[in-house]
């Protein structure tokens, strides 16, 4: 917590403790006279009374006994050094009342007094620092569980990026046996990739514009392996101008798909949709699949529980993935509350 609301703090609560003391004064019908024993005068009660006392015991209990003993739950060991402690502030405090007032207080009317104050502030001392001790815990457990979670996104995007270099090399290499002027211009779109990957994600959040043109040169680096350039249809509607969604989302159910589907032959053996809402995005993957022993959780390239992982970091209680492992096809749908 910063020092000048702990300042604030203190400030506040002796403040309202002198407005409540002022009230004490009003309701008695003034100041006392000094000859009306066993009561002080009003500057000897102020000073003596009402603020030495709570002042020594306030203190004692939120720079001592709180972190000594209350934090370590030594309850006992706080009771009896607070006990004590009230009884030396208001020893301390009768003291100085009676030098300036020459000796002429009641001690036994007057001490017994002076310990319920310097009870109440030494209570109220350790009430101000546990609000302060645990608003510093809470803030000190949100920064560990930030800094835990940039680590755990570090480490999806270090597992993310090297796999898709290597799965566009490998494209562009077996194009350039083919065809070197074609192999040249996807050698640019991999660049752009490599771009988007190297610049655009290290951000929180990029345009849905950037992330679809990502795609896009992504699947068209995988169709250059293929003779059949239809078998892979992408979809996109709704309005996602000025829109934003987190780098890299969707690339992994692509990329499953690709590495997954049965034949690459048929149309549209991979049919992807994005469907862009107010508020909502909507992404639908699905592949042809002939392979009845593909279990949900065994389905990956970069893995479903660290896809999954990556999620829950990213749209925490806003998305909702569901998978479908059919005879003849899979299907993964996602869908994001952006907002």
């Amino acid at each position: 917590m910063k020092k000048s609301i702990i300042v604030f703090l203190h400030i506040g609560f002796w403040f309202c403790y002198s407005i409540i003391i002022l009230l004490f004064f009003k309701i008695l019908g003034g100041s006392p006279e000094p000859d009306d024993p066993p009561l002080m005068s009003l500057t000897h009660l102020y000073v003596g009374f009402f603020y030495l006392p709570p002042i020594i015991s306030f203190y004692f209990f939120y720079l001592v006994l709180f972190p000594k003993y209350l934090l370590k739950k030594k309850i006992l060991k706080l009771f009896l050094y607070g006990t004590l402690m009230c009884v030396v502030a208001a020893l301390i405090g009768f003291s100085t009342a009676n030098i300036i007032r020459a000796n002429s207080i009641d001690l036994q009317g007057g001490l017994p007094l002076m310990i319920i104050p310097a009870l109440m502030a030494g209570v109220v001392g350790l009430v101000i620092r546990g609000f302060v001790a645990s608003y510093d815990d809470i803030k000190l457990k949100q920064e560990l569980t930030e800094k835990n979670n940039k680590m755990e996104m570090a480490l999806v995007k270090a597992q993310l990026d090297p796999h898709f270099l290597f799965n566009t090399l490998n494209n562009i290499d077996v194009l350039i046996q083919k065809d070197a002027e074609e192999a040249s211009k996807y050698l640019n779109k991999l660049s752009d990739i490599m771009r988007f990957m190297l610049f655009e994600t290290k951000t929180d959040q990029i345009d849905i514009v950037k992330e679809i043109e990502y795609l896009e040169k992504y699947i068209e680096l995988q169709k250059i392996r293929s003779s059949n350039p239809n078998f892979v249809r992408l979809t996109i509607n709704g309005d996602y101008q000025n829109k934003k969604i987190s780098p890299m989302v969707f690339i992994p159910f692509i990329e499953n798909a690709f590495k997954h589907v049965a034949d690459k032959k048929a149309e549209n053996a991979i049919d992807i949709n994005i469907i862009i809402e107010e508020g909502k995005i909507q992404f639908e993957c699905t592949n042809n699949c002939n392979n009845k022993s593909i279990s949900i959780d065994g389905y990956n390239g970069l893995g479903n529980e660290l896809i999954q992982k990556r999620l829950n970091l990213l749209y925490p209680n806003s998305h909702n993935l569901t998978l479908e492992n059919e005879a003849n096809y899979y299907k993964v749908i996602l869908t994001i509350n952006y907002d």
